[in-house]
């Protein structure tokens, strides 16, 4: 067993994928005392705001706010990353270096096509993970072939219909203060620089509409909705309710 082992894997084309899409997700995962990591694909280079150090740093306080308990950055071409046997091994090192039961992807299809792309990578790099054949290291050791149990999407900027949705009401808060630890990226007052398609008030304002719409269809003030790959057994009808 990897002394890494944690129970969720959150992936994300960019660092703060995570934290706009599951962030409540994950906070409320870690105060119910599941160990949570995060990788980022990328540094989000070509971002037209902030820099890779501003982004580390941001990524590092709402690592912190969120309570994971390991961040990485696997440093692929941000925009120009491709599927391959050479990104692949990177992601499946990730993987069975962390050992998770169930992993966050980015939504299968969405406005920025490192998204998209990157949904069909995680969910490649997964199965590989399993083969045993496919040999791979970290920290100078070999690993043990490792599968996920589960495979979710998180839904970004476009709206995808969710196949289960999290009540996240309780978090809220300490889910947009993650957010806005990316101060580069998201609305502050009196920031500089060029206004982009998250910059401003209004796209914190659709992220909560979103919450509440995802919310409002199970009954909760807040929730956050994801994608499955393949159907979830229940062994209780009942715990539906």
């Amino acid at each position: 067993m990897s002394k890494y082992k944690v129970d969720i894997l959150a992936i994300g084309a960019h660092p703060d994928d995570v934290e706009l899409a599951a962030g409540g997700t994950i906070i409320k995962s870690v105060q119910q005392g599941k160990k949570v990591a995060i990788v980022d694909l990328t540094q989000g280079e070509l971002g037209s705001r902030g820099t890779i150090d501003t982004r580390y740093a941001e990524a590092d306080k709402a690592a912190k706010i969120m309570g994971v308990a390991y961040r990485e950055n696997l440093k692929l071409a941000d925009g120009f990353f491709e599927i391959n046997e050479s990104s692949l091994l990177k992601l499946v090192a990730a993987i069975r270096k962390y050992q998770p039961e169930i992993v966050l992807a980015n939504a299968p299809t969405d406005r920025h096509p490192d998204h998209g792309r990157g949904s069909d990578f995680i969910s490649r790099a997964c199965f590989l993970a399993g083969l045993l054949k496919i040999e791979t290291t970290s920290e100078g050791e070999g690993q043990q072939h490792w599968r996920p149990k589960k495979v979710y999407h998180y839904i970004q900027d476009r709206y995808l219909k969710p196949d289960f949705i999290v009540d996240v009401s309780a978090y809220k808060t300490e889910k947009f203060d993650a957010i806005l630890a990316y101060e580069t990226q998201f609305f502050q007052e009196n920031m500089k620089g060029p206004k982009t398609p998250i910059s401003g008030q209004d796209f914190l304002d659709a992220l909560e509409a979103r919450l509440v719409q995802f919310g409002r269809d199970i009954g909760v003030k807040y929730g956050e909705g994801f994608i499955v790959e393949r159907p979830v057994g229940i062994s209780d009808i009942s715990s539906l309710l």
